[in-house]
């Protein structure tokens, strides 16, 4: 049927901020899925808080707000841009429950709007748990034994029907954001109060656990005809019981008979058709008893998932766009596969070769977190390998980690020495370093059968992973090995290794397994004889991509690589993309010319290189990753685009840099190197404390402390001594010490530069006091305190700056302030984590202006070929970072120099009042639906600093609650407030004026604190419930502000295209 014209336009709900279990995959969806929709004539209007985001890019769709996702905000752009229909199926969870709420309230109705997809009675049953067991259970399809509870006495009742250990699943959540299993009483209650706490529904299923069994999705599309394909099969490698997002897992299925498979696959079409899902892409997640073959139904995500992003990756079958065109009515059969370009939708795809996927972990950044993995997903990240041979994809997809490892035959130093009990419990407890355990027990011998007991881990993988320890290199032809996942490293022979390389060869991802030619040059390499496409003789440059999402360096830095394949492709350049990230755009077949899915390791871009032969190679994109390969492509021959390698050397040698500064007069806080601990002890003696301490060469401010005292040095030096090889900061170069500056404000500048004149993007204030990381902290554009003196200093030492290092391309700058005078802090020659907030409201193309300038272009011919930089903006935009503290715990959520943030939100407007107000509802803090109160708890030496700002909100008419010490401060400064008691005193306490909603932000100034604290609580329970938390004076004067216009927010909104 075709498109269904009496659509005109069509509302897009994005995710919003990248967060543990809804990254960036669904960018990558959502961003498809509106070209797709805009392609075929409809007006796109799209809502998404998340800036950092292609699918937040003007060019994207008609109308862009980039507004917070909440139903109020959703409402008045319905009422404003009058769509006919919403796509509520490619925001994840996010949109889903947010499309559930307005149809409930009846907005969609009263607005005239159509839901496309999938109704609200289809998606009620697929996500209230109880609906969806009874549907499956109606057709035929086994399912667990459950209870359903809606209250916590009817949860605990469960046990004595059931029998423990219990599976918890929460109804309408994303990631398993409060799924656990529990083993006993003790842990039921625990739980059980987690559960109801992630469901919006409060309702939970409580069902029988299958803990160990094997674990299978489905990704499966189908269309109003009732057509359906099975776009992908994925296994898990880890057993059930491990979060499929936090598990290694490998498509197409490896264990099962083709009958076992052909059943699945029908109980698959059959639960899409039973639960109403009328189009579009669904994932269906199978259990199977290994013991008997018994298969149970876990679930279905009624919507492109975040499994649809490594299903289509591992296919090349676009599931986000055929899922927005079968919403507007196409049919599988009438769409055509854009990699082959002849074949329809309906052909289900054929793989000819393994996928990998391995998740990547930010532990270390979470002390307090103890690293098992559970049913609740904790990774950030993940990576992908395509190769022949489980094994080889095994091994490419670890060295994409990025964590040090060679592959499968890497010997781990954690367990050489490990005992055999040791080595057991490793292997018993899956935690992300359990495949490395595994490889050192297949090395010393230890049965299949014994390891897979242990780990529940199918014998088959472990079988073939044996395979590649049993061979003998002398004996074994070197292609053998290769496909056995050997690499150069493994190799002592000089020749064998030179014959490794040699037997590389580059396939297509076709999905028809070479049944019809491929358009679209989307390869991978693998052991072989013959390519299966040729390198072009055109000018061409290759973009080295930023790896697997992590902590630090995410989503930002792909869609700088994003922008500058776009740039290259504008300006007639044949841009290639080298990556391993399943989750991003920049991994979309259709982003560059030419796509090669390959580990970021040197050998990988190596050989690439030497196959294209590039005119450049950009390294300024992709963040610390390219960077790291700076010397060895120059050594090689290959010209780095823009500034050169001395220009790197001049901003991460603190000798050089130190120099470059004090010729250009631009003052630094003291300084001084450490290459060993002792070297580190004696910088920290010269310069006295407090000191900032950090690593060379690194992102996201890992291993950075501000260190206090002697006692909190010794600390550190321990954290150092017992860290991993990934964990130890000496591991990337020298140890940075500087004194720390207390008191300042932090300035950011991103900027670009010819080598000859300078572009001055944007400057962002901090709003957090110093010592919060600057991927953390609050910023805002333009600067709100600084005055036209100071910003006109920042402005010239930035140009002076960048002038002397000779920069070509992207610069980034941080500056603090401290009693009016301009420190530097550091310089970064690449892309930041800020540009694209700062593109995105200032409506200047800095990263593809930054690209031309990279290849030669002057700041001066830009401005007279392209509109990249001709653009201007009256309005204030504040950044505002979110945090994955729910999916830790243990943590407490103060900040500091180390940064924890997984995403960020915007919130602009005419006012900073209104865009701060904004910035915080998108954050989760909708201010003005609590009463006006504020909870102030200060240590000693802060409590003088807050009189002025406490006589403030009394002047607002706020009720002033404090701790005892604060309380008997404030009296002495004639300020009465009502006196709270500990958190384990009777009510009123510190705890329990948050839980009843009496006040709506918090003032804590804090020390040093664990879960023991009153400190630690009253900062977690405000974080899970949506209160503000501040810690100095200028964060608690700025909340005042979003306060005191909280009536005018809804009324600022703007699309993003009308913005600059």
């Amino acid at each position: 049927m075709p498109a269904n014209k009496d659509i005109q336009s069509i509302l897009i709900i994005g995710s919003g901020p990248i967060v543990i279990g809804q990254a960036c995959e669904f960018d990558y969806s959502g961003s498809q899925a509106a070209k797709a929709l805009k392609s075929e004539g409809y007006r796109v209007v799209l809502v998404n808080s998340n800036p950092a985001t292609i699918m937040t890019d003007p060019v994207m769709a008609d109308a862009t707000y980039i507004e917070p996702l909440t139903p109020s905000f959703i409402e008045r752009i319905i009422e404003k841009e009058k769509p006919d229909a919403v796509l509520p199926t490619l925001g994840g969870q996010t949109a889903l429950n947010l499309s559930m709420e307005l149809s409930r309230k009846g907005v969609f109705e009263k607005n005239g709007v159509e839901l496309l997809g999938a109704t609200a009675e289809a998606i009620d049953i697929a996500e209230n748990r109880w609906k969806f067991k009874e549907a499956m259970e109606n057709v035929g399809i086994k399912t667990l034994e459950a209870v359903y509870a809606k209250s916590f006495e009817e949860g605990m009742e469960a046990s004595k029907s059931i029998g423990y250990p219990l599976m918890l699943r929460p109804s309408f959540i994303l990631g398993g954001g409060g799924t656990g299993v529990a083993h006993n009483e003790d842990e039921l209650k625990k739980k059980l109060k987690d559960a109801f706490t992630a469901s919006p529904t409060q309702e939970v299923l409580i069902e029988e656990s299958v803990y160990g069994w094997k674990e299978f999705e489905l990704e499966v599309m189908r269309d109003t005809d009732g057509n359906g394909v099975i776009v992908c099969g994925i296994e898990n490698f880890d057993p059930m019981g491990v979060h499929t997002g936090d598990s290694i897992t490998v498509a197409p299925i490896q264990t099962l008979s083709d009958k076992e498979y052909q059943i699945m696959r029908d109980e698959a079409l059959l639960c899409l058709d039973t639960i109403g899902i009328a189009t579009g892409g669904s994932n269906v997640q199978f259990a199977i008893n290994p013991l008997n073959g018994d298969r149970r139904i876990i679930e279905m995500n009624p919507r492109v998932s975040r499994s649809s992003a490594l299903a289509s990756k591992a296919t090349g079958f676009p599931i986000a766009k055929f899922a927005a065109l079968l919403a507007v009515g196409y049919n599988l059969t009438e769409l055509t596969n854009d990699i082959t370009g002849t074949t329809p939708a309906s052909f289900e795809p054929v793989q000819d070769y393994v996928v990998v996927k391995i998740p990547r972990f930010d532990f270390p950044k979470f002390p307090s977190t103890d690293d098992v993995l559970g049913t609740s997903m904790q990774s950030v990240g993940e990576v992908m390998s395509i190769a022949s041979t489980f094994t080889e994809s095994l091994t490419k997809a670890i060295r994409s980690l990025e964590i040090g490892k060679t592959g499968i035959r890497n010997i781990d130093t954690r367990f050489i020495n490990f005992d055999k009990n040791q080595l057991q419990e490793e292997i018993s407890i899956p935690r992300p370093r359990r495949i490395f355990a595994i490889f050192e027990a297949i090395r010393r011998n230890w049965p299949v059968d014994h390891i897979a007991e242990l780990s529940k881990i199918d014998p088959w993988f472990l079988r073939e992973i044996e395979k590649s320890f049993s061979a003998n290199p002398d004996e074994t032809p070197t292609s053998i090995l290769k496909m056995l996942g050997w690499t150069n490293e493994d190799l002592d022979n000089k020749d064998a290794k030179k014959e490794l390389n040699k037997n590389r060869v580059y396939k297509l991802v076709d999905t028809c397994s070479a049944e019809f030619v491929s358009k679209t040059p989307y390869l991978y390499s693998t052991n072989g004889t013959s390519d299966d496409d040729a390198a072009s003789d055109k000018q061409k440059v290759i973009v080295i991509g930023s790896g697997p999402n992590r902590i630090g360096q995410g989503i930002e830095f792909d869609y700088c690589c994003v922008h500058g394949v776009g740039s290259l492709k504008e300006n007639g350049y044949e841009a290639i993309m080298i990556n391993s990230n399943p989750e991003t755009v920049s991994t979309d077949y259709d982003t560059a010319d030419k796509l090669y899915f390959e580990p970021l390791s040197w050998n990988e871009v190596q050989s690439v290189l030497n196959r294209e032969k590039p005119d450049s190679v950009i390294i300024q994109l992709g963040g610390q990753t390219p960077l790291k390969l700076a010397r060895d492509i120059h050594n090689a021959g290959f010209n780095i685009a823009g500034s050169s390698l001395d220009v790197i050397d001049s901003t991460e040698d603190r000798d050089l840099f130190q120099k470059l500064c004090l010729s250009q007069d631009i003052k630094q806080p003291l300084s001084k190197i450490a290459n060993n601990e002792t070297e580190l002890v004696n910088a920290v003696s010269e310069i006295g404390y407090p000191v900032l301490l950090r690593p060379s060469y690194v992102l996201g401010g890992r291993a950075m402390r501000v260190v206090q005292n002697e006692d909190e040095l010794n600390n550190y030096l321990d954290i150092l001594a017992s860290g991993d090889e990934d964990g130890n900061p000496f591991k990337s170069g020298p140890l940075l010490v500087d004194e720390f500056l207390t008191e300042t404000i932090e300035i950011d500048v991103d900027l670009i530069s010819d080598g000859e004149n300078v572009f001055i993007a944007g400057i962002l204030e901090h709003l957090e006091p110093a010592g919060v990381h600057s991927g953390d902290s609050t910023a805002v554009i333009p600067p709100f305190s600084i005055d036209n003196s100071l910003i006109k200093e920042i402005e010239e030492k930035s140009i002076k700056l960048a002038l002397a290092l000779n920069v070509k391309g992207l610069l980034n700058i941080q500056f603090a302030i401290k009693d009016g005078e301009l420190f530097i802090l550091e310089a970064n020659p690449r892309a930041s984590r800020t540009m694209p907030f700062v593109a995105k409201v200032t409506g200047n193309q800095i990263i593809k202006a930054g690209t031309l300038l990279m290849l030669g272009y002057s700041i001066e011919e830009i401005k007279e070929k392209t509109s990249y930089l001709d653009s201007t903006t009256e309005k204030i935009a504040i950044k505002k970072a979110i945090f994955p503290w729910s999916r830790f715990p243990a943590e407490d959520t103060m900040l500091g120099p180390e940064m924890k943030a997984t995403g960020e939100v915007l919130g602009i407007g005419k006012d900073f009042g209104t865009a701060l107000n904004k910035a915080y509802a998108a954050a989760g803090v909708e201010i003005g639906d609590k009463e006006k109160g504020v909870f102030v708890t200060l240590s000693d030496a802060e409590k003088p600093n807050f009189i002025e700002v406490v006589n403030k909100y009394i002047d607002l008419e706020f009720s002033i609650y404090a701790t005892e010490g604060t309380a008997s401060f404030l009296k002495e400064n004639n300020i009465e407030s009502i006196i709270v008691g500990r958190a384990d005193d009777e009510s009123p306490t510190s705890l329990t004026i948050i839980e009843e909603k009496l006040i709506s932000i918090v003032i804590n100034t804090p020390t040093f604190a664990n879960e023991y604290t009153d400190g630690w609580k009253i900062r977690r329970l405000s974080h899970e419930t949506g209160v503000a938390v501040v810690s100095s004076v200028r964060e608690a004067e700025a909340f005042l502000e979003a306060f005191l216009l909280q009536e005018k927010v809804l009324d600022d909104m703007e699309a993003i295209q009308n913005v600059s």
